[in-house]
């Protein structure tokens, strides 16, 4: 059985008309004798996108409870045993109820293209991983449901559902979003012309980075160019990245950061933590959980994690990324008081000096502007 397609209808907020285009397409599908089901839809009232959905059979949602209370989730089990041709999921990003067989909706999209089914989904183009500390940034607000990177790159079709940030506030305006009560107070937060206007460029400039990746690639291997997103670009082998790893909060940043520029660059990917002998097991609980935690994070995101053996981080770190072809270093700006804040900065400097022929860029908290230095 050959895997399923996964089509991405992406948008940067609520209400640019995501899952009306995805639930369009649904319906033209169905008029050329496509067997399409609705296995998960969220209509939040909205009447233009509720008349869509008619004619088309909608999968009944598994009821779970959880401590006490009733919760509706997509039964994904029930899709698969109905083995339609395509299935329509919306809200890509969502976290499941505990209790649910899988974490993420993603996962359980992952499993239907397992079993052969065609996938439409939506999602917001904030709910990228790595896009994570910009969206704090210009919004305020930490995405606290994501999506790994690599997850959105093997979809075989991604359609940018543009609108302009005036018109979706006409209609947020206009009680098309949300209702009255919910639309005033979106307005005032999350829903101003300054920040939709980023949003929308964030999304406007990730599309434009896919498709730039896929003419590359086209160009290097002389095929036609894929549907959308696919697969990552070529890899060098002469590039790569490292990311070094501590037990700082701001590490996840650091990770995010610095897989985004190796995605970029089209560059292998390394995170890496420096020990003396090798493993975690000499290192105090509080730390050895937070180094483990960050090492799983880098894992999840497809990025090659090793733990190198030394007494000297920076000597570690610049030898591994040199033997590495690595173009860059990315280092977590070490803050504390007293002896700490000094150990700290003699290990930046120790690294951009041992370094001299490759970029370090040093990663401050989101609270503080980044600094790169060579």
């Amino acid at each position: 059985m050959s895997a399923g397609k996964l089509k991405i209808f992406l948008g940067y907020a609520a209400g640019v008309g995501k899952t009306y285009q995805m639930l369009e397409e649904a319906q033209a599908l169905k008029a050329r004798g496509v067997d399409v089901v609705i296995g998960y839809f969220e209509p939040h009232g909205r009447k233009d996108t509720i008349a869509k959905t008619e004619g088309l059979e909608m999968i009944p949602r598994k009821i779970i409870t959880y401590r006490g209370s009733a919760f509706e989730e997509m039964d994904t089990d029930t899709i698969i045993a109905r083995q339609p041709q395509v299935a329509v999921v919306d809200e890509f990003p969502h976290t499941n109820v505990p209790g649910s067989a899988r974490e993420k909706r993603w996962e359980d999209v992952l499993v239907l293209l397992e079993h052969g089914i065609d996938v439409l989904t939506t999602m917001n183009v904030q709910h990228l991983e790595s896009l994570n500390d910009q969206m704090v940034q210009i919004t305020g607000v930490k995405v606290r449901e994501t999506i790994p990177d690599w997850v959105v790159k093997q979809a075989d079709e991604v359609i940018m559902v543009d609108l302009t940030p005036r018109a979706l506030l006409n209609r947020l305006e206009r009680g098309v979003v949300y209702a009255p009560d919910k639309a005033r107070q979106a307005l005032q937060n999350f829903f101003k012309e300054s920040t939709l206007v980023a949003l929308r460029e964030m999304a406007l400039r990730q599309t434009a980075h896919e498709v730039e990746e896929r003419i590359e690639q086209s160009d290097n291997s002389s095929q036609a160019i894929p549907n959308a997103f696919s697969s990552p670009r070529v890899r060098r082998l002469d590039d790569a990245v490292v990311i070094y790893i501590s037990d700082a909060p701001s590490t996840a940043m650091l990770i995010r950061r610095g897989k985004r520029v190796a995605d970029l660059l089209g560059a292998h990917c390394f995170a890496v933590f420096v020990a003396e002998q090798g493993d975690l097991s000499a290192l105090p609980k509080p730390q050895r959980d937070a180094v483990e935690r960050h090492l799983n994070f880098a894992r999840n995101l497809h990025i090659e994690t090793r733990v190198l053996i030394g007494s000297d981080d920076a000597q570690a770190i610049v030898d591994f990324a040199r033997m590495h072809q690595a173009r860059q270093i990315f280092l977590p700006r070490l803050t504390g008081k007293g002896m700490d804040r000094l150990l700290g900065k003699s290990f930046m400097n120790r690294v951009v000096s041992l370094a001299n022929d490759m970029e370090v860029t040093i990663v401050a908290d989101r609270r503080q502007d980044a600094a790169a230095v060579r």
